[in-house]
C-alpha cells in the first residue's frame, strides 16, 4: 500500500469534483474548491473519520469493498479505478462483463470494415460479423448453447467445422486449449467457464490431453489459412485488436494489396450470397 500516494490521490480527485458532479446540492458557500471529506465518506458508504485518516496518510489499508465503494464514490474512470487499487495495494478487478452482444461501439467498428472481420468472445462466441466476414467464415445465428463457442464445436465436430488447413489444425488445437486456460485463470469460478471446460473434459480426449499440457496464452494473430469452398485455400493476416471490456476481441482478416490471396477475396465478394456447404 502506497499511504502517501494514496493520499495525495485522494485529495485531488476529492477537489476535482463539484457537487453537482455526484447529484449534491451546491449548498452554503464553499471555502475551497472540491467535496467535503464528509461527503465522499457519505457517497462511500464509510465514518468520516476513516476517511480523512487515509487522506492524512495514516489510516489502515482499505479492503477492496473500501477501495470499490471509493472509486464510485469518486466518479472515477476504469484508468483512475485501476490506480486507486494499486495504490491500495489491491489487484485491479478486470474491466470485463460477458455479454451475448457486442459492445455498441466496437460493432459499429466492425461493420464499417470492408476487410472480412468478426467480434469474438473470450470463450469464442461469435458476436458479430460484418458482410464479407460471413461470406469467409459463414453464419452461426443459428447455433446455440455450448454450439455458439467455436472451441467447443472446434472439438466435438472436428469434420464439420474445421474450415482451416490440414495441417494448421494442430496448432490451432493447441491455441484454442491455452486459450481457454488462460481465461479460466482470470476467474477460476466463473460458471460459464467451468461449464464449457467439464463438457469439453469429458466430451473430447483430444482436448483432455493438450489440457494437460498446461498452456496458457491470449487469442494470437498470425497467418491463417482458409479453405473455403467456393474460392479454394486462402492465406490471410489474421490481427486481433483488444477491447475496453477484455471479453472480446475484434479480428480482421487482411491479405497484401495485389497478391493473389487479396484476388481471391475479390472473387468471393463477387460470388457472395452463397455460404458453406
Amino acid at each position: 500500500m502506497d499511504r502517501d500516494g494514496l493520499a495525495d490521490f485522494l485529495k485531488r480527485r476529492r477537489a476535482g469534483l463539484k457537487p453537482d458532479d455526484v447529484g449534491l446540492g451546491a449548498g452554503t458557500r464553499r471555502r475551497t474548491p472540491g467535496l467535503r471529506r464528509e461527503e465522499v465518506a457519505q457517497l462511500a458508504h464509510m465514518s468520516t473519520d476513516f476517511y480523512a485518516r487515509l487522506e492524512q496518510a495514516r489510516g489502515s489499508r482499505p479492503s477492496e469493498q473500501t477501495t470499490a465503494a471509493l472509486a464510485r464514490a469518486l466518479r472515477l474512470t476504469p484508468d483512475e479505478r485501476d490506480h486507486l487499487y494499486q495504490l491500495a495495494g489491491h489487484t485491479a478487478p478486470l474491466r470485463g462483463y460477458r455479454s451475448d452482444h457486442a459492445s455498441p461501439g466496437l460493432s459499429r467498428v466492425l461493420q464499417s470494415l470492408h476487410a472480412p472481420a468478426q467480434i469474438v468472445s473470450d470463450l469464442g462466441v461469435v458476436l458479430g460479423r460484418n458482410a464479407m466476414g460471413r461470406l469467409l467464415l459463414g453464419d452461426d445465428a443459428q447455433d446455440s448453447g455450448l454450439r455458439r463457442s467455436l472451441i467447443y464445436r472446434w472439438f466435438i465436430d472436428p469434420p464439420e467445422n474445421r474450415i482451416f488447413a490440414p495441417e494448421e489444425h494442430g496448432r490451432h488445437s493447441r491455441d484454442y486449449v491455452a486459450m481457454l486456460r488462460a481465461v479460466h485463470g482470470r476467474d477460476p469460478q466463473d460458471p460459464e467457464v467451468l461449464e464449457l471446460l467439464g463438457h469439453l473434459l469429458r466430451e473430447s480426449p483430444e482436448f483432455a490431453e493438450l489440457w494437460e499440457l498446461h498452456e496458457a496464452h491470449g487469442r494470437q494473430g498470425s497467418l491463417k489459412c482458409i479453405v473455403h469452398p467456393l474460392v479454394g485455400r486462402i492465406t490471410l493476416d489474421c490481427q486481433i485488436l483488444s477491447s475496453e471490456n477484455v471479453t472480446e476481441r475484434l479480428i480482421v482478416f487482411t491479405a497484401a494489396a495485389d497478391s493473389a490471396d487479396a484476388k481471391q477475396l475479390e472473387l468471393l465478394s463477387v460470388v457472395g450470397g452463397q455460404t458453406f456447404a
